[in-house]
Order: C-alpha cells, then structure tokens, then sequence
C-alpha cells in the first residue's frame, strides 16, 4: 500500500516551501524518521523526515519547484513491485518496437547481445552499469541531483563549516574524502579518517608552501537559492527603509580571559560545552538593554515598541547562508545556559534541523565578525530590529593602563572591538555610546561569579 507525504506546516506564518535537494530517489528505500527531502522557507531549511518505512514510488516535486504546505512531495510503497512500475512507465510504450535499439548505443561494450532480449527498462536501471557507468548515468533518475555538484562530489555535498575549516587546518583535501553522512554529507570524522593515512611524508609538505584549495564555485553560474533571496531582499529593503550608522568602543577583556582560564575545566565538566566569551558578551549586552530600551524596540509606522523581554538572535554561519536563531529572555539566564543554547542552537542551525519558530522573535541581534579574524565591522541591522553589535576577535596587543596610583605603564592585554549598528530613526548616537560604555563596563569589571550557573 502507497502512503503520500505532505510538506508540513514548518512554522506559524509559513505558507509554502522550496524543494531544495531530495537526498533519495525513486526507487530507494527509506527508513522512518529519515530524512527524505531538504526544503527551504523564507524562516529556515530544514530537512523532511519519512514518516513511514518503504521504497520511494513516485516524487512529485522537483527541485528548485515551490508548493504550499499541504502538497504531496512524495509517494512511499511497501516496496513489494512498487518501484519497478516508475520506471518502465516511460519505457513501456517503446519498448515493442525499441527491441534491438540498445545495442546502438551500447555497441562498444559486450550487454548488446545478453540485454538485447529484455525489456528496455533493463539498461537504464542496473545492466548497463557494471560495463559502462558513463553511458548510462544520463538516464538515471539521481541525474538532477547530479547536476547540482557539477566539480566533484564531495564538494558539492554538505559540509558544514567547521568542518571546512578543519579540513584546511588539516591539510585535508575535501575532494578526495567520501562522506558517510545523511545524503554523502561530510563528517568531521571522516576528515580525521583522512588524516591518519599521511603520515609518513609530513615532513616534506611541511617546510613546502601549501596553496589555498581552488573553489568549485569559479568560473561557474547558479541561481541564487531561496535561502539568499530572502536575504537579500530584506538586506537592502532595511538598508533603504533605515537610516543606519555604527559606533565602536574598545574593551579590555583581559579578567574574563583570565576567568575564563581559572574556571575552564571544572565548566566544561558540569555543562558538557566550553566556556568562550561569545556567553560574557551575550549577557552584557542583554542586561544593558534593560536600562536602554532603544536599542531593544522596534518601529511600526509612527509607533515606536519597546519590548519587555530580552530576545538576542544571533548569527550562525552556514553553507547555505547566515541564519539567526533566537535565545530568549537571555538577561535572565546564567553563562552556562547561554553557552548551552548556543552550542546547541548553532549545531542545529548547520544541521538543519532547527524549528522555524527558533528562528522568529528577536528583539536586538549579536554577530560573532571575530570568528574569522576580523577586528571588527559595520553589520546591518535587519528590521524590524533598530540595533545589531558585532565583536570582533580578541587580541592581545600592548596597552597603555593606568594604575590606582595614576600611574601609567604599558603591559600585554586582551582586547577586543564592540561596533554596535542602528537605526537613526530611533536611536542617536548618544544613546548608543551610552549603551556601549555600559556593556564594556560590565566585561572590564568582569564580575560574573554569581552568573556562572555551575
């Protein structure tokens, strides 16, 4: 018996979705709770999970193809017979008169004589593949998503960031690794398994320069996905509805680092994540709100909402583009709830397994720019939020400090750029130099025993 899966509702407002890539084709089986199909909307991608065991019968929506939640993606069978009718359906009718034309295409190697007298659905499907898979992976269903990484395989598969950056810190390249992840995604494992091959010659490459690996991506053309539509569209519809300035102060984050070194081990033992200073800055900015409710209000018309809680979204970086997920009420939680949250929200994010819903409400957005490098940036506040902060990465550099007794002396410290973004609309730059002084305040006093939550 067949079973239809729907594209489900993905979240309150949602209304339809964008079939991105089906990670199985007609034909294979399915497991339940395995993940069909990835689907973007205008909150969040995600992947559909089978709700039932079977064979894949029938796919009814292509990719790239948008339909409204409801719509039937997929027809699922018991698998007894009922993958085989998708095939011939197209072949049927030619097959009579059609006996003896696969040989003309397959006339070099030897399936012309043994396939000649079975249905013409048998080469495109198995018997042509172990003599010849060039002349054959035209027909096959799989070409679509073939088509998609159009270089090399691993490359054009999921690979997360991370895993990215520690492949090319591992001197790893990616188009030689096979993935073992859901739809031949690339895991960190599989990375590591790579590494423990060559070992013996690591001497040599190491005194040699290593060239930056070349981007599938040069020198090709790909329709921008819906994901970096929306994106888009609300980047320049903020930037044109907006009047938007940033300002920048520098902190002297040295006591947290030196906190943070003090209190590592036994943290990561009670909380399962270590301790970065992402969860200090969460928490300072997120409690300078509440004494500063321009930056955490937004603009409807001529009416200005100041909200009563304290929503921090903030952005991950994906393959698929940046998204923000929300950490709510965050003034009120402890920097071991924080830094769970966002361990667990941003491993969900790249994953794609993030609910829409984890994605909507934020009041005010914290963006990591240092997490590459950067000193820091001007980020785009995007409505109908009035403020974004940036942090840059954290430095140690000489610095002029001023002793109790006004003595000046020049030593080694942390230090680290906050470039806050806002809407002049609402807020001056006054206001915002006034929040700022406060949230550097915070981290320089780095008093934050009481908030650790262990």
């Amino acid at each position: 018996m067949s079973e239809s899966v729907v594209l489900p509702a993905l979240g309150e407002s949602v209304t339809e979705g964008t079939v991105t890539r089906w990670l199985k084709k007609v034909g294979d089986s399915v497991n339940v709770d395995e993940p069909l199909v990835e689907v973007s909307t205008d909150k969040v991608d995600t992947e559909i999970p089978s709700p039932v065991a079977g064979v894949i019968e029938q796919i009814l929506v292509q990719e790239d193809e948008t339909v409204q939640v409801g719509a039937v993606l997929v027809i699922i069978g018991s698998g007894s017979g009922s993958a085989a009718p998708a095939a011939p359906a197209a072949a049927a009718p030619v097959a009579p008169p059609v006996v003896q034309a696969p040989p003309a295409p397959v006339a070099p190697p030897i399936v012309a004589a043994p396939v000649a007298p079975p249905v013409i659905a048998a080469p495109p499907v198995v018997v042509a593949a172990p003599v010849a898979a060039p002349p054959v992976a035209p027909p096959v269903v799989a070409a679509p998503v073939i088509s998609v990484p159009a270089t090399s395989s691993t490359d054009a598969g999921y690979v997360t960031p991370l895993v990215r950056k520690f492949a090319q810190d591992s001197g790893v390249d990616l188009s030689r690794v096979s993935g073992t992840g859901v739809g031949g995604r690339i895991r960190k494992e599989d990375v590591m398994a790579a590494t423990s091959a060559p070992v013996g010659s690591s001497a040599a490459p190491a005194a040699a320069h290593v060239p930056a690996p070349v981007s599938a991506l040069r020198g090709t053309s790909e329709p921008m996905s819906r994901l970096r539509k929306v994106l888009a569209e609300r980047a320049v519809a903020s930037m044109v509805s907006s009047a938007q300035l940033t300002t920048v102060v520098e902190v002297d984050v040295t006591r947290i680092a030196e906190m943070r070194k003090s209190i590592q081990a036994r943290f990561t033992a009670a909380t399962g994540t270590k301790l970065n200073f992402m969860p200090f800055f969460f928490l300072a900015s997120a409690e300078a709100l509440r004494s500063h409710p321009k930056l955490n209000a937004s603009i409807e018309g001529e009416t200005i909402n100041y909200h009563p809680s304290e929503n921090i979204s903030f952005a991950v970086d994906t393959e698929r583009g940046l998204l923000t997920p929300v950490i709510r009420d965050a003034a009120s939680l402890s920097l071991a709830q924080i830094a769970q949250q966002i361990a667990d929200l941003a491993s969900r994010t790249r994953e794609n397994k993030l609910k829409p819903d984890e994605m909507m409400g934020g009041t005010f957005t914290l963006t990591n720019t240092g997490s590459r490098g950067a000193l820091f940036d001007t980020p785009v506040v995007f409505l109908p939020q009035v403020a974004i902060l940036g942090t840059g990465v954290v430095q140690k550099r000489p610095v002029v400090i001023t002793s109790s007794d006004s003595q000046e002396s020049i030593a080694i410290r942390s230090m680290v750029y906050l470039a806050l973004s806002y809407d002049h609309r609402l807020v001056d730059g006054a206001d915002a130099s006034r929040y700022l002084v406060d949230v550097k305040a915070r981290l320089e006093e780095a008093n934050f025993q009481n908030n650790l939550g262990i």
